[in-house]
């Protein structure tokens, strides 16, 4: 079969026209692919990896997000270089500008007795001549450094607040350092003693404005001991320390077991403090005790390098000789020894020179005996209305020109030891000076030695004879720590603490069980107590941590705020991290919801053998997760010194 001419034409035109679709077909993705391969390998080797490049035809297209506009102005530009630039479509994005962040404001001032440095950054708003100005106003020819720099940006929030509160700690405390941040405040000092520590924790905390995270090391450093006193007595009522002193803990210990091991079985209060004449302070004492235990009777007085050996009247000579020279080669050098031996009682001619003064239970003092001249007895007489109160001195003494030399010293050092004790005797004589009686301090006989030692110079004679009864001392009526947690416990178990559902804020009903706690406090003064709060786990673990530091810090506050003594207490939040109980169970969340008052030793540390306090809600809420609840079940407590005042409950 032939076809037609006019077909075949047909046909081959056809195919021809399909054939050339499929070659440009073919053709164009080739340059596609070849146009994407050249573009995307220098982009590549240039390091722009952010460019993602794709053909459409003839067009390739550049897209991504570039950095700057710089490095996109040189994506198209190496893109251009590879391909037609009119082939090019730019899709590139460049990532907004940021504004420059503003810096970190903070100041650090320095105080001591040269002055106060200044070093920090501040706004320029503020500038840095008002707080020069401030600081130099906080004494008198007070040298302020100043190396303060200022940056111009808006002041954060919160930072005037917290500037003002750290030149008020600034004042308070002559020897500091003190940070301050916009939120937080950090504070370095020494203070003179515990009491005051405590007292400036307190003030500190009632000024930090709320909000601000405030963060004390206060330390107090030891007590100088002037003079430096020990005396260690065998007698007929057997062996003791009349006073004692040591510079280091390790030093006590050695001298009590030199005591202990030469009979001591009393308990002995040995102060640690600063004025130590040498380091070598508990070898002497050994030694010294170690002699006097040797000889079986006798006393040894160290005041500061001074040392007195007394022996006991009727001592062998010899023996007494032996023991000063074995005293002599044990002490250290910077040691001085004076030895006295008593000669034998004898019968002693009526009338001898004495000095007496007796207090009486009612604190009454009858003056009777012998004084040199009018001059001393007017003497004696104000020093002891000043002693004991102008109404209850009766004076009796008569007049002797004839007394030994010192005399007015001793009598003035008796008075003054005799007004350390509830009630006792005072007798002077030539050769001695002895205090007896009743005190109701632990300490009197330690004080009561070393005004004698510092009053009546080395080698003097004197003799202490106190007996301490429990019922005049008022610090041993106070109920123990112990008696106090138990009120605290009896107090939360008749009234819980509640709170606001999902918030800090104390509920009114509260309002009884935080006086009945401020009652106690009155009574338990300066407690050391760790204020905890702990919550379920429902909820974010760090929401349910920051809740349980904010509740447990508005018990603190409400504390505070009703007079109670705070600076030994801390608030700390622990969150969902000590469970009591099951969480999986409801009665287990709401145990597990509490606020848990825990006792503190001295080193800031839960004290072993006391199971903290535990208060509960009335009322939990298990859409928060986060309400107090009372249970006496044991719980750990941490020590951080961080005290942050934030909202403080409205009835407060």
């Amino acid at each position: 079969m032939r076809l037609k001419p006019s077909l075949l034409a047909s046909a081959a035109f056809v195919t021809a026209a399909a054939l050339a679709v499929v070659g440009a077909s073919v053709a164009a993705t080739v340059i596609e692919n070849r146009s994407v391969e050249a573009v995307q390998s220098r982009l590549t080797a240039a390091g722009l990896t952010f460019v993602e490049v794709h053909a459409d035809g003839l067009q390739v297209w550049l897209r991504g997000t570039a950095p700057n506009e710089a490095t996109r102005f040189r994506a198209v530009n190496l893109a251009g270089g590879a391909v037609d630039a009119t082939r090019l479509r730019d899709a590139l994005e460049v990532t907004p500008v940021r504004e420059i962040e503003a810096p970190r404001f903070s100041v650090e001032m320095l105080r001591n007795d040269d002055g106060v440095s200044l070093i920090g950054l501040l706004p320029e708003a503020g500038g840095t001549e008002d707080l020069a100005n401030a600081a130099r106003g906080l004494g008198t020819g007070l040298q302020v450094a100043d190396m303060l720099e200022t940056a111009d940006f808006p002041t954060p929030e919160g930072w005037s607040s917290a500037l003002a509160f750290g030149l008020e700690a600034l004042r308070l405390l002559p020897q500091s350092k003190i940070s301050v941040d916009a939120d937080r405040v950090s504070i370095t000092a020494i203070s003179n003693s515990e009491d005051e520590k405590r007292k400036l924790e307190g003030q500190l905390l009632r000024l930090a404005p709320e909000g601000l995270e405030l963060v004390m090391n206060i330390s107090a450093p030891r007590p100088v001991l002037t003079p430096f006193t020990l005396r260690f007595v065998m007698d007929e009522e057997g062996a003791r320390f009349d006073a004692c002193s040591a510079d280091t803990t390790r030093a006590r210990d050695r001298i009590l077991a030199a005591g202990t091991a030469a009979g001591v079985t009393d308990e002995t209060t040995c102060t640690i403090g600063l004025g130590v004449p040498s380091p070598r302070w508990a070898e002497a004492a050994e030694a010294g005790v170690r002699t006097v235990a040797e000889l079986g009777a006798g006393s040894v007085t160290f005041s500061d390098a001074d040392v007195t050996l007394e022996g006991k009247p009727g001592t062998p000579r010899a023996r007494f000789d032996r023991a000063v020279g074995a005293l002599e080669a044990a002490l250290p050098k910077v040691f001085s020894l004076e030895a006295t031996l008593p000669p034998a009682p004898q019968a002693v001619a009526e009338g001898p020179a004495e000095f007496r003064a007796s207090l009486s239970d009612q604190g009454r003092v009858e003056l009777s005996g012998r004084v040199t001249d009018e001059l001393t007895r007017k003497a004696v007489d104000s020093f002891a209305r000043a002693q004991f109160g102008a109404s209850k001195v009766r004076s009796a003494t008569r007049l002797d020109g004839e007394l030994p030399e010192g005399w007015p010293t001793r009598v003035l050092a008796g008075l003054e030891s005799l007004a350390q004790l509830h009630s006792g005797e005072l007798l002077v004589r030539a050769d001695t000076v002895e205090v007896t009686g009743v005190t109701g301090s632990k300490q009197a006989s330690g004080r009561i030695s070393q005004v004698l030692s510092a009053r009546l110079g080395q080698g003097r004679s004197f003799k202490v004879d106190i007996v301490y009864d429990k019922k005049f001392d008022p610090e041993a009526a106070l109920p123990t720590a112990q008696e106090c947690m138990s009120r605290i416990r009896r107090v939360l178990a008749g009234q819980k603490i509640t709170f606001e559902p999902g918030s800090a804020e104390i509920d009114q009903s509260a309002r009884g069980t935080l006086d009945g706690l401020a009652e106690v406090f009155k009574v338990c003064k300066a407690m050391p107590l760790e204020i905890s709060g702990h919550t379920d786990s429902q909820g974010s673990e760090g929401g349910n941590k920051a809740l349980s530091q904010a509740r447990a810090e508005a018990v603190l506050l409400a504390l505070q705020g009703r007079r109670v003594d705070v600076g030994r207490m801390k608030a700390v939040g622990y969150g969902e991290e000590r469970p009591i109980a099951d969480n999986g169970k409801e009665e287990g969340r709401e145990a597990n919801r509490r606020i848990e008052f825990t006792l503190l030793g001295e080193d800031g540390n839960p004290v072993d053998d006391a199971a903290p306090v535990v208060e509960e809600t009335a009322e939990a809420t298990p859409s928060d997760g986060t309400e107090a609840a009372a249970d006496d079940e044991p719980s750990a407590a941490p020590t951080e010194m961080t005290r942050r005042p934030k909202r403080r409950p409205a009835e407060d």
